[in-house]
């Protein structure tokens, strides 16, 4: 937004309207997402800086992330009750688009919504923008069921993938993604959490849970993580006391399936913070694995191991339905960069298994240059990999292997029963 103040042009007003200060903050997050492209969980602490009240924040966070869930959507309506559209990127468009989703999607009366809008644009357009919101109050405008994606990203996707993907994804983009939790003990009893399972040792519930209020949480008896998350740890199967490396390990969901399994885990991450938080899911499951803050294109294990698994940094356009601010921050040189990193991350990683051992790469990404692009470039350089189908049984019901013997999911996959991320996974062995 090139006419929106710079942060230390936000101060916290102790005297102001009850309200006015998380939609300040709402309207900073916004602005680190969308004009300087940092991700939306990175910008809140600094956003919601001098917010005393954790539900202004989670307020806050509400109306930044659901306004980026619907900007396309919303600007339809705007544009239909302004003589000549606003620029993109100008302050009055963003505040009326928070205003409006506060209105149609997170159910605040449209007084409020306008009363604390109007503020945000002191000095400049308060008339148009209360004009636009009155005559779109009026007018009982209401948001399409099926969210449209950015247009950039809708024409990537549908390029890839096939329209059917691009629909599934604005489908998917609407609803609450599910919980899906993953048991410490395998063999667990899961009754008491209820839900459905799709794999041993997984559970998958409705999304409007208190994680901390359920059954085991106080125990570590399971963790959160996306079903399809889980595959890459899935495909190594029981360790058996085997030395496996889990490279960007945080914040460690895999770690801990490894650990459930029966390996010997060293779990690396470039993050202390969020080795940090990795320790900590560790000390509350009780599972045991060497945590080491190092960067991995740097890196270097004393020993080979007998299985690397690499969840290598990529753009995150597969976790789209729970990050709305990946759609806008990631464009085509973001993904070559991270493609980029992902292929150093590979030679290195290969390098470091003994022969027979595995390599299970990983990317949480709809983009084929951070998966089959990737893995096929990477097997035309070593002959001495190949790909290791997936036995049966081992893959969560509903996700298949591709004929190539990878792992790819898409909004499509389980559509029918809450869907899963979109996961590029594939299982290499060196020969």
């Amino acid at each position: 937004m090139t006419d929106a103040p710079a942060p230390s042009r936000y101060p916290s007003r102790a005297s102001e309207q009850p309200g006015l200060a998380a939609r300040r903050a709402a309207l900073k997050l916004l602005d680190a997402v969308i004009r300087r492209g940092q991700p939306l969980e990175t910008a809140l602490h600094s956003a919601t800086q001098g917010i005393g009240s954790q539900s202004d924040r989670a307020l806050a966070h509400a109306i930044a992330a659901e306004t980026l869930r619907r900007i396309p959507d919303l600007d339809v309506l705007i544009d239909g009750v302004t003589p000549r559209p606003l620029p993109d990127d100008a302050k009055a468009r963003m505040v009326i688009r928070m205003a409006l989703t506060q209105m149609l999607v997170l159910g605040t009366p449209a007084h409020a919504a306008i009363a604390t809008a109007l503020p945000l644009v002191d000095g400049g357009p308060r008339k148009l923008v209360h004009g636009v919101l009155g005559a779109l109050d009026r007018a009982k405008v209401a948001l399409p069921e099926a969210i449209t994606l950015p247009a950039g990203v809708a024409d990537r996707w549908t390029a890839q993938w096939g329209e059917g993907v691009a629909t599934a994804a604005s489908a998917a983009f609407a609803v609450r993604p599910p919980l899906d939790l993953t048991m410490r003990d395998p063999v667990s009893s899961v009754e008491s959490l209820g839900g459905v399972s799709l794999a041993p040792g997984h559970v998958r519930l409705t999304p409007d849970q208190d994680v901390t209020a359920l059954p085991g949480f106080a125990d570590g008896a399971w963790w959160v993580q996306d079903v399809a998350a889980s595959v890459a740890a899935r495909l190594l199967g029981a360790g058996g006391g085997r030395h496996v490396l889990d490279i960007c390990a945080a914040p460690g969901g895999k770690t801990m399936q490894l650990a459930a399994q029966g390996w010997r885990v060293t779990a690396l991450d470039k993050s202390k913070a969020r080795t940090t938080r990795m320790e900590a899911n560790l000390d509350r499951t009780g599972l045991i694995a060497e945590v080491v803050v190092g960067d991995a294109l740097k890196w270097a294990p004393e020993a080979l191991a007998d299985a690397v698994l690499l969840d290598a940094p990529c753009s995150a356009t597969g976790i789209f339905r729970r990050h709305p601010d990946v759609l806008h921050r990631v464009g085509p040189r973001q993904i070559a960069e991270m493609a980029e990193i992902q292929e150093a991350l590979l030679i290195r990683a290969a390098e470091w298994i003994v022969p027979g051992g595995s390599l299970v790469y990983a990317t949480c990404s709809l983009e084929r240059a951070e998966g089959e692009e990737q893995i096929a470039r990477f097997l035309a350089s070593r002959p001495d990999f190949r790909i290791a189908p997936p036995a049966p049984g081992v893959l969560p019901d509903g996700i298949v292997a591709s004929p190539e013997g990878w792992i790819r999911t898409t909004p499509e996959t389980l559509a029918g029963a809450g869907g899963a991320d979109g996961f590029f996974i594939a299982h290499l062995v060196r020969e």
